[in-house]
């Protein structure tokens, strides 16, 4: 089996390609290594997958058209997991053009590989942040989600519908899966959890915003992984009246108010810490929750890690990635842009 994993150096990307790489999958990965956050956690974590012989790197934007047919071209997968995107709420207030490029024109470009090339199945990863406004919870794959209230959200919106199009018209089977706060080692220092705990370490204040009073549903990244690992091996199938397409929550189906998640981490580290509490952040929502009794039936997901047990295994990582304060972490070797 050869798959393609966008996004590879991705928090996401990097886990999933090490889970298949272990089931004896062939794994090729693509990614810009952007600098939307640090480039050197990106470097580490394919420092990772490297050695394996299954795993083959190239540098690649996805939003180059010509180098993503090229790719395809030349390489016959069986199947694509799409991970590579502009990520980030906030960020899209300040930088939209990062997400039309990425999200859109990039994942149009996918799926034009996929289309030209006779993929089995493309998954995709779309987001819980297509909620928008919703006030119904837990959310559902049937809610309507015409009201996104970010850049980001409307862009991985736009995504399920540009990929139904794909599927209806070329027979394509694709599944999309909207990821609910994922979070564990090697994780993304611009969410929330990984900033905490730097903060914490280095005897910070922390910023709270809603006063502490949101909920979000933390889904740890192994429960993540296992769900994308048996969601790839489910091909979706069409039907006279629908075409081979699905959308499915993942997520821990379990949401947790932000004070006590903070709580939660000052008990793993030891020390409380100062919390600046602020009002609600431009984009931001009140409570995530996944309904994922679909994803259950289907394929049997069922997430099994405590928020005390993904945390202590996170707090960990981090202790051991950076010691006792992220300013010690030294700087490691770039590696080159494409090994083939």
């Amino acid at each position: 089996m050869k798959i393609l994993i966008t996004g590879i150096a991705g928090f996401i990307g990097y886990h999933l390609a090490k889970r298949l790489l272990s089931d004896g999958c062939q794994i090729h990965g693509i990614d810009n290594l952007n600098d939307y956050y640090d480039v050197n956690l990106k470097q580490d974590r394919l420092a990772q997958l490297l050695p394996d012989k299954k795993f083959v790197f190239n540098y690649l934007d996805i939003s180059d058209r010509a180098s993503v047919t090229k790719l395809f071209s030349q390489h016959k997968f069986d199947f694509v997991v799409h991970l590579a995107a502009q990520a980030g709420v906030r960020y899209s207030l300040n930088n939209p053009y990062a997400y039309v490029d990425s999200n859109l024109v990039g994942f149009t470009n996918i799926l034009e590989g996929c289309r030209h090339n006779k993929i089995q199945h493309l998954v995709f990863a779309s987001s819980s942040s297509v909620y928008g406004a919703n006030t119904k919870i837990p959310f559902a794959v049937t809610d309507n989600v015409d009201h996104p209230i970010s850049l980001y959200a409307a862009t991985k919106k736009a995504n399920e519908l540009i990929a139904h199009a794909y599927s209806h018209l070329y027979q394509i089977p694709v599944t999309g899966l909207r990821f609910f706060t994922v979070y564990g080692p090697w994780g993304r220092p611009d969410m929330a959890y990984f900033k905490f705990v730097k903060a914490i370490a280095e005897r910070q204040s922390i910023d709270v915003y809603n006063f502490g009073k949101m909920k979000r549903d933390f889904t740890y990244i192994d429960d993540i992984v296992e769900g994308v690992v048996r969601v790839i091996k489910k091909i979706p199938q069409s039907t006279s009246q629908q075409s081979s397409y699905k959308i499915y929550n993942i997520g821990n189906n379990n949401p947790i108010e932000l004070n006590d998640f903070i709580t939660t981490i000052e008990e793993i580290m030891g020390q409380s810490t100062h919390k600046k509490l602020l009002p609600m952040q431009p984009g931001d929502v009140v409570a995530t929750w996944a309904d994922i009794d679909e994803l259950m039936v289907d394929i049997g997901f069922q997430p099994t890690t405590s928020i005390e047990v993904g945390l202590r295994k996170f707090v960990q990582w981090y202790q051991e990635y950076y010691g006792n304060s992220s300013n010690n972490k030294k700087e490691p070797a770039l590696l080159h842009k494409d090994n083939k």
